[in-house]
């Protein structure tokens, strides 16, 4: 039996062996770090035979798959704990995750001081070294011993698995779960540990589910590991939206309002309108004309889409079938609109392409649970665009519209912090989607070539996709590592048939458009809450609410101060003057707190010489400079939309 190793070199071996042996018979310190396998291009189990010809890769910590299963072992030894401190806890499911891990118990909450406690357990347990053991069992006798040990929901878990399936068991001393694997070989390889909060989730995260408490930790392979992480958490908490964003006055929620239907305040809507407004003009540059379309439409708009049979429980109803004469819903999005805004007049080839754009306030009724912030709402404003091309023009169209999504995402700083992802449909499921087969293998293709050409590295992931067509979804993980979607351009050849889109062409005969579905910016509260995370509230100047603070140090500058205002104001740059009688030093460490980028400090001296003292959030203590230079200066920053680094600890 031949094994060829990762880098190349080949092992051979008269007899099957298990992978751990192979791992050991390499070198006892890389057993001894083994955490799993990559074999034949599969993750496998430590424990997993080998008994033909094959290529592995012993992978440890540093490796995704190994942190995934030292991870995942130390999910399972969180489980244990639970059930010695809490035996009447069902078990429900305990994966890894890129941040550590979680566990989803039925048991009452647990606050703080209960979670240190379940931490001293795991470590107790860690300590005691199980080996662990990795067995399986029919599917009969796998539902009778979790019905002997009362686990429901490891009951509907093996009632699920499809006929055939493996089912397999991992136990630890006393503690028995059933998992895929794979996992430690015992529980002494685990080293640095730390439960960091817990909170509800819905059973399968339905709604209509049970909600069970889940249980956050992580863990690594060394304590100065864990602490780097724990300090990152908090300066993650600083960062987070929903914290930050409420304390910087950008936006609130009522619950008399209504869960994911966000109050944004004076503040952060005109960062919004900013965003908006350069959106809307650089979408005029680019050919697009805009639309203004209802806002609710009768349900018989949403049965020609499809939207009615593909989309309907994610749609506000308003009405009932059964009873009313007529039943209208909220719009979940506004293609159907536009496309009669296309249909309004005849057109021929020569009109294609046509680029419509709106800033469309949209409604989708998202589950209770998914309520987050700004990230994830009822209702919501978003960039949207819909172009209807000839099937020739559709390539470089769609070029175009990732062109738009990448100079938007480049201006706003965060270009770097994106992932592209092509949207496939799922072949085994067809009833989710309209069209051939034929016709989705077609569009994939094209969209997969056009971002190779492109030079955009990108994944691809089956059952992503719209019901009508594949897309490019641009990707993006918030500070808790949560990935969203910020940016979709789809590519659809089916519904122009559905709505009886056509165009003439240069024979006079009528033919089919397609249509591309996009967004330049995406949603703009989602939009909102990434950059306060990415600025921990720092906006760049040119998208701060308030660019400029005038500090006069007396009363007797405010008339100077005032003047300065104006000066500022005439050039359209966002100001306020602090005329409050207090200490300089304390209206420098108020402005700072409210994170405004320019401070400008006049006294004396500024008044009799035209001038302002500078102090700014990128180099501190700028000195004295002429008014309209320092106007010259900002305006320009502000007009090319540079983002600067800043460069000093802003201290008072």
């Amino acid at each position: 039996m031949k094994i060829t190793l990762k880098d190349g070199s080949v092992k051979e071996y008269e007899n099957q062996m298990a992978i751990i042996d192979i791992a050991k018979d390499i070198s006892e310190g890389l057993a001894r770090n083994a955490c799993a396998a990559e074999l034949n291009g599969k993750i496998a189990d430590l424990r997993t035979v080998v008994a033909e010809d094959s290529s592995l890769s012993i992978l440890t910590f540093d490796s995704e798959g190994g942190k995934a299963a030292y991870r995942h072992t130390t999910s399972h030894v969180l489980a244990e704990a639970v059930k010695r401190l809490y035996p009447s806890a069902k078990l429900a499911i305990g994966p890894s995750i890129d941040t550590g891990f979680y566990y989803d118990f039925d048991v009452e909450p647990f606050d703080r001081a209960a979670l240190d406690e379940l931490e001293k357990e795991m470590k107790k347990i860690i300590k005691e070294g199980a080996e662990i053991k990795r067995f399986t069992l029919s599917r009969e006798e796998a539902i009778r011993v979790m019905e002997e040990r009362n686990e429901p929901y490891k009951v509907e878990l093996i009632k699920d698995l499809p006929e055939g399936e493996e089912i397999s068991f991992y136990s630890q001393g006393e503690f028995t779960d059933l998992c895929a694997g794979p996992h430690l070989m015992s529980t002494k390889g685990i080293k640095a540990i730390k439960l960091i909060s817990s909170s509800g989730a819905y059973w399968r995260g339905s709604e209509k589910n049970k909600m069970l408490t889940r249980v956050y930790g992580t863990a690594f392979t060394k304590n100065a590991d864990l602490e780097a992480y724990l300090v990152h958490l908090e300066d993650i908490k600083k960062r987070d939206h929903n914290k930050l964003g409420r304390e910087m006055g950008l936006f609130t929620t009522v619950d008399v309002i209504g869960q994911g239907l966000p109050l944004i305040m004076p503040n952060g809507v005109k960062i919004m309108q900013t965003m908006q407004r350069w959106i809307e003009d650089e979408e005029e540059k680019r050919g697009y004309v805009r639309t203004k379309t209802p806002f609710m439409a009768k349900s018989d708009l949403y049965k020609i889409s499809g939207h009615w049979d593909h989309y309907k429980e994610g749609m506000f109803v308003l009405g009932d079938e059964e009873k009313d004469k007529e039943v209208y819903a909220l719009r979940p999005m506004t293609c159907p609109f536009q496309y009669y805004v296309y249909k309004s007049e005849q057109r021929s080839y020569r009109d294609l392409p046509i680029r419509l754009g709106e800033t469309s306030t949209l409604f989708r009724n998202e589950d209770s649970g998914e309520m987050h912030g700004l990230t994830r709402v009822r209702q919501f404003t978003i960039s949207e665009g819909h172009l209807v091309v000839r099937p020739d023009q559709m390539d470089e169209e769609f070029k175009g519209c990732l062109d738009l999504a990448r100079y938007c995402l480049s201006t706003l700083g965060l270009a770097d912090d994106v992932t592209y992802r092509l949207s496939k449909w799922d072949p085994n499921n067809k009833e989710k989607y309209i069209g051939t087969a034929d016709v989705w293998e077609e569009t994939q293709g094209r969209i997969r070539k056009v971002l190779s050409d492109l030079e955009i590295p990108f994944t691809e992931e089956e059952g992503e996709a719209a019901f009508y067509g594949p897309k490019v979804d641009i990707q993006a993980k918030n500070v808790y590592g949560k990935e969203d979607t910020m940016i979709t351009i789809q590519w659809d050849a089916l519904i122009a048939e559905q709505f009886d889109m056509y165009y003439i062409d240069q024979n006079g005969e009528k033919k089919r458009p397609y249509i591309i579905h996009r967004t330049s910016i995406g949603c703009y509260e989602r939009t909102l809450a990434w950059l306060i995370e990415k600025y921990a509230g720092q906006f760049p100047t040119w998208l701060c609410p308030e660019q400029v603070r005038v500090l006069p140090i007396s009363e007797k500058y405010h008339d100077y101060a005032k003047k300065v205002e104006s000066e500022l104001k005439e050039n359209d740059i966002r100001c306020s003057v602090d005329e409050r009688a207090e200490k300089i030093g304390y209206k420098i460490r108020e402005a700072r707190l409210d994170r405004v980028p320019y401070l400008l400090v006049v006294g004396q001296k500024e008044e009799e010489e035209g001038l302002v003292s500078v102090r700014s959030r990128y180099l501190g203590d700028e000195g004295q400079k002429e008014l309209s230079s320092f106007v010259d200066d900002i305006c320009k920053e502000i007009r090319r939309k540079e983002i600067r680094k800043i460069e000093v600890e802003q201290q008072a």
